[in-house]
């Protein structure tokens, strides 16, 4: 059995939870999301976004599928405003959207005995990035030492003793820190509206699909992957002091103009915070000071994919 030495496990019941069924749902959800809905069906489990007409994203999600029901997972604090614009656009398709927050209970348990703990409730997926239900419980492969377990409330209890007897309790900010760490953007209210999907490397972990066809803002997208020069890429950072969604970076190429934007930040269980930034490309390595031109230098670090510095 895992120990609390090797696996740990975060309550994720605060991040929003939205159901969408019906005859309709794929069609409709591929005319508006970024990534090719219809994979889903096959076990799948998407990072996804829906765009403006202008192409800028609104918000990033996490998608996947169980019989006919995709389930997408955002911030909260987007939930409302994101159910009712996807609602408006439902129009005469057979599709329906709830708030499922309160019928489902959601766990992130990561680690190292992760696979050992979870496999103890249900089978896991083969692969990364993919889902299996047994029994109404399902569970999210998002990484070798990563995994979301949804369960029905009739098993909640069961399943926390279980976690809670096994593994140490985490925060959410240490599952959030988790992203940044992946290099996994999440779009917050500070930052909607400020990025096409290729500026937080949307393209790198296949939340966007250029071969899908037609989607709200697919115009716009598709012309800056294949005909547009892309000046600004998602970056990972660290400084002393604290960092928030869209608060500003500087470089001293750009004086002071800003060259870049945070996406998201947390606290570095090290000391610090960690986060991921977009940066324009001609500043990347150079010195980049955090919101102000003679404010805290911050540190590059790496992302577990490559970002080229030569689209700019």
């Amino acid at each position: 059995m895992a120990t609390a030495l090797d696996a740990g496990y975060v309550d994720l019941s605060v991040l929003g939870l939205i159901a969408v069924s019906g005859d309709d749902a794929i069609t409709f959800l591929q005319g508006q999301l970024t990534s090719d809905v219809r994979q889903l069906a096959s076990g799948r489990v998407q990072y996804s976004g829906m765009c403006t007409p202008k192409g800028r994203l609104l918000a990033s999600f996490l998608l996947w599928q169980s019989g006919t029901t995709i389930f997408i997972q955002l911030p909260q604090t987007l939930q409302e405003s994101i159910q009712k614009r996807l609602s408006m656009y439902v129009l005469r398709s057979k599709a329906k959207l709830v708030n499922v927050v309160a019928e489902w209970q959601r766990f992130g348990v990561v680690g190292a005995g992760a696979a050992t703990l979870v496999g103890q409730l249900v089978e896991l997926p083969v692969q990364n990035m993919a889902m299996r239900e047994t029994s109404g419980l399902m569970v999210l492969r998002l990484a070798d030492d990563r995994y979301e377990l949804m369960v029905p409330l009739s098993r909640c209890e069961a399943v926390a003793t279980t976690l809670a007897a096994a593994a140490m309790a985490l925060s959410i900010d240490e599952w959030v820190g988790l992203d940044i760490v992946a290099g996994v953007p999440v779009i917050l209210p500070a930052t909607q509206e400020q990025f096409v999907p290729q500026m937080v490397n949307f393209d790198l972990i296949g939340a966007v699909d250029f071969k899908k066809g037609c989607y709200t803002g697919q115009e716009i997208v598709a012309r800056s992957q294949y005909l547009g020069k892309l000046k600004r890429r998602m970056y990972r950072i660290h400084a002393t002091e604290s960092m928030a969604a869209g608060e500003s970076l500087f470089s001293p190429e750009m004086g002071d103009q800003a060259s870049g934007m945070i996406v998201q930040a947390r606290s570095a269980a090290s000391g610090g915070w960690d986060a991921l930034a977009v940066v324009q490309v001609s500043c990347v390595g150079h010195a980049l000071h955090l919101r102000s031109p003679d404010g805290e230098q911050v540190t590059w670090q790496e992302l577990p994919y490559a970002v080229s510095t030569l689209d700019g």
